[in-house]
Formats: C-alpha cells, structure tokens, sequence
C-alpha cells in the first residue's frame, strides 16, 4: 500500500528525480528525432519520385511525334511493367490541344478506359521549367502523382499535352516501411539508453547512499563519525557534517560539566539547610525543611532542563530500552521483596532516542510512585506505539509507549489532575516532595513525547510514557 508519506519520500529522492528527468529527455529526445527524420526522409523520397516522373515524362515527350498529316504517332517504352498491367496507377498520356490535331489522345494501356482529372493551372501553376506536378485520384480509385507538361511538337504550331502518372502508393508504403524501421531501431536504442543512463545514475549517486549509510550507523550508535572514502563533491559535506557531531558533543559535555558543577555547588548548600531545620523549633524547621526540599527538587528540574535541552535532537542520543528498565526492575524488586514487578518490552532491542539517565529518571519516579501503592504487582511494559502516535509522523523518528502499572486504588480523574500538579502531594502521610510526577512530566515534554495518568485494568494506576524511538530510516 503506497502511502502519502512514501510518496512524499518518493518525489524527494534525489535518484527518482534524476532518472525522471533522464526518461524523460531521452523520451522526448527520441520522439522529436523520429518526427525530424521522418519528414526529411519524406521529403527525400517524394523528390525522388518526382524525379523519377520527370524522367519517364520526358522520355514519352521524345518517343511521340506529329506527322504531316497531323497525327500523333510514337510506343514509348518506358521498361516498367506496371505502365502495361491494367489500373496499376501507373499511366502515360499525352493529348492534343486544339483542333490541329486529327488523331485522338495517346495513353498507355493500363489507363485502359479510364482518367485522370486535370485540376485548373490557376490553381495549380506550371513551374519556371513549365512542369507541374499535382496529386489526384484516377477514375479507378487510386491515389496518384501526376508529372504534367505542355510541348510544341512541329513547326506549325501544334501542341500536345504530356502527363506521366504513379501510383502514390508505392511511396507512402517505402515511407511506411521507413518509419517502422525507423520507430523498431529508436525504440531499442531508446530503451538501452534509459536503462544506461538509469545504471550510470545509480552508480554516480552510489556515494550518497553510502553517506546514508554512513548517517544509519550514526544513529543506531555504531559509529561516532560520517567515515568512508567519499568523493571530491561530497567530502566537504562529510567534513561539515562531521564538524558538526564534534561540535555537538562538545556542548553535550560542556553542559554536562555545568550541571555538575552547578549540582556539587548547591549540594552543600542544601544540605546544611535541611540540617539546620532538624534543629530548630518545629514551627520554624518544618517551614525550613518543606521550602529547602522544594529548592532541591525545583533545581534538579531545571538542571534535568538545561542538561536535555543541551543534548535534545543529539545524533548520539540513545538508550537501550531492555537493560535500562531491568536494572530499574531489579532494583525494586530489592527494595520491595514483598512485591513482583514482571518486564515486557517488544521488540527486545527498542531503543529510545534520550539519555539514559533520563529514562531511569522518568520510570524511576514512576515505579516509586507506584511501589508507595501497589498491593502485589507493578506491572513495567514498553512496545513500538501505533503510526499515528506522535504528532509529526513525516519525522525521522517514531515512538514508543512505555507503561507503569499497579495494582493498588488508583486514582480518580479529580485526583489524576491534582496529582500531575507541581509539588502536589495527595496523601501527606507518606514521604516525599510531590516533584515526581511533575519531573516525569518535564523531562518527558523536553523530548517533545507525552505523559498521561489514567486507571488501568486491573484498577490500579497506570503511567503512559510516550517517548522517540531511534529508526535506522534516515533517507
């Protein structure tokens, strides 16, 4: 099934338009040749025949002669059968003019009884040379050609009319043939040159497709660089493009020792805080403590932020989806003996287009949340999402759902709104900011995908992640 999307990707392949455009010339190259040769052919082959008309006309004109007795008398012999074969369209006559003459007309005997209309030399005039050449049809249905000519035979003056006919179609079958000929031979030289041109197109643009091969392995973190041995019009495009990955992890780790910096900076400062509140009269350091870790867990937000928005759209942005979440399972599973926290992720080698420490972050949060209310089970899955998932599908990157699910109260969708609120905390007698859903939510949204609570099937809460998937598509 085409698509609009594969047709999109179709009109902008670089090799399509190549081999269209080639097609197309030689197409119309060919058609435009056809036709050239085949009216100069035409033309060849009608002055040929008139040539040959001219030749048989003169050759009555000497064969026929007037005697004294003013009677026309003469057996051309003209060496062509057909002037002998009945309603060949091949006639030779010759007609006196005025009443000079005592004899009726002269014609060859495969006229027979019939005749050839004489158009008015107004409309059609004799030549400098008094020859006039005109095409009609015989009294037999025959398309013909007639050479016509007017001759002074004595020297009292008497003229006769000459006129050698052909049958015009002895010319249009020799053009026919031609132009079969003429069509067979442009069609096969017309079919090898587009396949040639197809083959030296596909081998011409050959080192682009290695350059997107090259840009796969990027993506699916088998390489580092844009390495081959490309040509001398697509090197400098390698070498940007390369300048261009260097560049990127260098503000990658720049950030990353900036958040670092920043965090080691405002660790200390923190935590002498929340000490100093355990110290203090319980009015006073509860007030302390609550706004001390609402600082901490507001610069850890914008921190995960500025470290994102560094390394967001990074070629060499990935994580493995499998052994992430199996750590993450594992971890819980210690925390929490007295509960299961079964893994599916399908296919097994999904792999999302973020930062680690990122998605242990985000399922991290999730499975804490869960773990406070889960009775059994929290149940970790992730799979490819369906097409339309996502906003931009035309994007070289698709999506993957990732699902947290318990089997505790769940919440309603009242409680649902409250929850995804910043610092909101539904049940005060448990530990913990209210910074955890709120996080998920933030860095979630930093990788342009989608969080969403809803109640599951087994009624307890379940936590949609909707996060980039890197493909190897990149064409």
């Amino acid at each position: 099934m085409v698509t609009p999307s594969s047709q999109k990707t179709k009109a902008r392949s670089l090799t399509f338009r190549v081999l269209l455009i080639a097609t197309l010339w030689a197409v119309v190259a060919l058609v435009v040749i056809a036709i050239v040769i085949s009216t100069l052919y035409r033309q060849s082959v009608e002055e040929s025949f008139q040539n040959l008309l001219r030749a048989q006309l003169y050759n009555v004109i000497n064969s026929i002669s007037a005697d004294e007795e003013a009677t026309l008398s003469g057996s051309p012999q003209l060496g062509d059968l057909r002037f002998s074969q009945p309603r060949t369209g091949w006639y030779w006559i010759v007609e006196p003019i005025g009443d000079n003459f005592k004899s009726p007309s002269l014609s060859s005997t495969s006229l027979g009884n019939g005749s050839i209309p004489i158009p008015d030399t107004d409309k059609i005039p004799f030549n400098t040379r008094y020859e006039r050449y005109y095409t009609t049809r015989d009294s037999f249905n025959n398309d013909v050609e007639v050479a016509e000519t007017e001759v002074v035979l004595d020297a009292e003056g008497r003229t006769a009319r000459f006129r050698v006919v052909g049958a015009r179609n002895v010319l249009e079958d020799d053009i026919n043939d031609f132009s079969r000929s003429l069509f067979i031979a442009l069609m096969g030289f017309g079919i090898g040159n587009i396949i040639l041109n197809g083959v030296a197109i596909l081998i011409g643009l050959k080192p682009l497709d290695h350059a997107r091969k090259a840009l796969e392995k990027i993506r699916a973190g088998e390489s580092e660089r844009l390495a081959g041995d490309f040509p001398r019009e697509i090197q400098p495009l390698a070498v940007e493009v390369n300048a261009l990955i260097d560049s990127n992890r260098r503000i990658i780790e720049r950030a990353r020792m900036q958040v670092g910096n920043l965090a080691h900076s405002l660790k200390t400062p923190i935590a002498v805080l929340l000490n100093e509140a355990r110290v203090l009269e319980p009015q006073h350091g509860e007030l302390v403590r609550s706004q001390a870790e609402a600082m901490q867990g507001q610069v850890q937000s914008y921190l995960n932020r500025a470290r994102i928005a560094a390394q967001r759209e990074s070629l060499l942005a990935r994580t493995e989806v499998f052994p992430a979440l199996e750590r993450l399972a594992r971890v819980m599973r210690r925390l929490n003996p007295d509960r299961n926290f079964p893994l599916s992720v399908d296919p097994p080698n999904l792999t999302l287009a973020m930062e680690q420490q990122d998605l242990e972050e985000t399922v991290g949060n999730l499975l804490e949340n869960a773990a406070r209310y889960a009775h059994n089970s929290i149940a970790i899955r992730a799979r490819l999402a369906p097409p339309e998932t996502g906003d931009d599908s035309a994007s070289r990157l698709t999506w993957a759902i990732i699902e947290v699910e318990d089997d505790g109260p769940g919440l309603e969708p009242e409680e649902i709104r409250e929850a995804m609120k910043r610092g909101k905390r539904l049940d005060e007698s448990r530990p913990g900011t209210g910074l955890g859903l709120s996080i998920v939510s933030e860095i979630t949204s930093e990788y342009q995908g989608k969080f969403n609570l809803s109640r599951g099937q087994s009624g307890g809460l379940l936590a949609k992640l909707v996060l980039p998937v890197v493909t190897k598509d990149v064409a």
